[in-house]
């Protein structure tokens, strides 16, 4: 019997060439290795530097919203982002969907033996940048390892903590008839590059994810005093999921307007190509709101002004009178129902 023993104690290097080995996930010197030369360094701050088990934060009065996401994309990095971005904008984005702004994220890290340090490195460096960028801290986390084999590179998980400060709740049962329902910006370019970068495919012109965060338009919603119903980020499932569950959860109907929907043309023809409805295809920097018809134009007129809201428009309106349906208009005027997809259009997407 062969056994290897999986703490390589004479191979302690710490070049960037190194890999990950089962000992990097046992606890002990290779463990604080990894922590300290290739994880802390891009996410360092006052409780990192703690050591402690959990974190002790300050908020602010209000309320405290708390979510948690895993990620598992393939590849890990894609045009436009990458599983580290990822792993914080999604996390900070469905924080954001409450109405809540982000404070705190959390980061558990599944690495699998034969990793490249210099991999892991580069996707540390995006989320220390990416939570830079949306002003919050990775304050905890975990590390384990596994068999060469038993993963995928790295999945990574965030759990995130925001605070609420807005006393009107913002959630599916808020969502009244006569709403309007306004969408962010084009859709289905996350999922469309992901599955090019993945499968090598090549378009004339590029693909790119919409990876980005959505809390400074919510922010600017909210402290401009709209009276924002619901909010849902498009990501599984497209805008057609997010539709239909939200018709389901409130108990209305929507009607949105195929027109007014915009899809970048690379995106058209990748779907065409093979044979995907745009609709189901997955966002990761898209966003759908409810807000009074009286409220609309300002609201346009506040998310147009912000870069990753820039494209917004109004696609539709919810009624009482459809039931709890979801029914998509297309130029000619004809009508058909949206439904949940049985599975996924594109798996490893997010």
């Amino acid at each position: 019997m062969n056994i290897e023993c999986p703490l390589p104690l004479d191979q302690l290097a710490t070049e960037s060439d190194e890999v990950i080995r089962l000992g990097h996930g046992s606890g002990g010197e290779l463990t604080q290795r990894l922590l300290r030369d290739f994880i802390f360094p891009y996410i360092d701050n006052y409780w990192i530097q703690q050591g402690h088990d959990s974190a002790k934060l300050p908020v602010d009065n209000g309320s405290l919203v708390f979510t948690t996401d895993s990620f598992v994309v393939s590849p890990l990095f894609f045009p436009g982002g990458d599983i580290g971005k990822l792993a914080v904008y999604g996390t900070v984005n469905d924080l954001a969907m409450s109405g809540a702004r982000p404070k705190y994220l959390s980061c558990g890290l599944i690495l699998e033996e034969g990793l490249p340090i210099k991999t892991l490195v580069r996707i540390m460096y995006s989320m220390g940048t990416a939570a830079a960028e949306v002003g919050v801290q990775l304050v905890t986390g975990d590390t384990k390892v596994v068999e060469r084999g038993k993963g995928d590179g790295i999945y990574i998980n965030t759990s995130g903590i925001g605070v609420l400060g807005a006393t009107r709740e913002i959630c599916p049962q808020q969502i009244v008839a006569s709403d309007v329902v306004i969408l962010s910006g084009d859709i289905g370019r996350h999922g469309m590059a992901v599955m090019a970068q993945r499968e090598g495919l090549e378009f004339e012109s590029p693909l790119l994810s919409d990876c980005a965060p959505l809390c400074d338009p919510v922010a600017a919603l909210l402290a401009a005093g709209i009276e924002v119903h619901c909010l849902r980020d498009l990501t599984r499932g497209g805008l057609a999921t997010a539709l239909v569950e939200l018709a389901e959860s409130s108990g209305m109907g929507i009607q949105v307007e195929e027109g007014c929907i915009p899809v970048s043309e690379p995106v058209q023809g990748a779907c065409e190509l093979l044979g995907l409805d745009p609709m189901y295809v997955a966002n990761e920097g898209r966003f759908i709101l409810f807000v009074p018809a009286q409220q609309q134009q300002q609201a346009l007129e506040i998310l147009t002004a912000i870069p990753v809201s820039i494209d917004s428009r109004v696609i539709g309106r919810v009624s009482s009178l459809a039931g709890a349906e979801v029914t998509l208009q297309n130029s000619l005027g004809c009508e058909r129902l949206l439904y949940r997809l049985p599975g996924e259009q594109l798996p490893r997407i997010c």
